[in-house]
């Protein structure tokens, strides 16, 4: 697993990007700066690994943005320690973010070849990262509560059992929305099924897979 000090300056200019693009968390800002994001693009993109942009991973689905995925790990505010459910592992590039800010991640995806690439990966990595292949919409109840939920594909509305598997002041980052844009939302568990929402403008994420397709897609 080659990181080349051009790598890594590579990074550093990446994270000078996203910094000026509003980025504010110096610990996610750090986190960025040590994830060799080359390692989860197919070599034919190296040269694009550290440009700012999302790209296509097979499935029809992508590798988000760095900026993307700098919003999202900073809305979450990740503290060292803190259990935090992923939903969508994709390439798994967010899922190593999350780990280098010190979370014990759990990420559930719902393409099994996806799933098992990213594994093999995190793992080869050193990331703290537990991989299921599984229904994003039902969470994983089996490991609740969480610290923390963090949904990196576009959901058509706020799954309950996601706001179930949270813990009280826990906090649920998702993009709600079916269209071609979404509201990126934060929201957090005030108290026993009370809930507090914010609302941080529009992004643009490959749409989650409704649980009734997945579960015609595993019979």
């Amino acid at each position: 697993m080659e990181d080349t000090f051009k790598h890594q300056a590579l990074r550093k200019a990446l994270v000078s990007e996203i910094k000026q693009k509003g980025i504010k968390s110096i610990t996610v800002l750090q986190a960025i700066d040590k994830v060799p994001r080359h390692l989860f693009l197919d070599s034919s993109f190296l040269k694009f690994a550290y440009q700012d942009t999302a790209f296509e991973i097979g499935e029809g689905q992508t590798i988000s943005q760095p900026f993307t995925v700098a919003y999202q790990s900073e809305l979450l505010e990740v503290r060292k320690g803190d259990t935090v459910l992923e939903i969508g592992t994709g390439s798994g590039y967010q899922s190593a973010v999350l780990s280098a800010l010190g979370a014990k991640v759990f990420s559930i995806e719902r393409h099994k070849k996806l799933s098992e690439k990213a594994k093999l990966l995190l793992e080869q990595m050193g990331c703290t990262v537990k991989c299921f292949y599984g229904d994003g919409y039902k969470g994983l109840p089996a490991f609740a509560p969480f610290d923390r939920v963090i949904v990196t594909a576009a959901a058509p509305y706020v799954p309950e059992d996601l706001l179930k598997q949270l813990k009280p002041n826990g906090i649920l980052v998702i993009p709600e929305g079916s269209g071609k844009t979404q509201i990126m939302k934060r929201i957090r568990k005030v108290a026993e099924n009370k809930y507090t929402t914010e609302e941080f403008g529009n992004f643009s994420f490959v749409p989650m897979l409704k649980s009734t397709d997945w579960d015609t897609k595993t019979k």
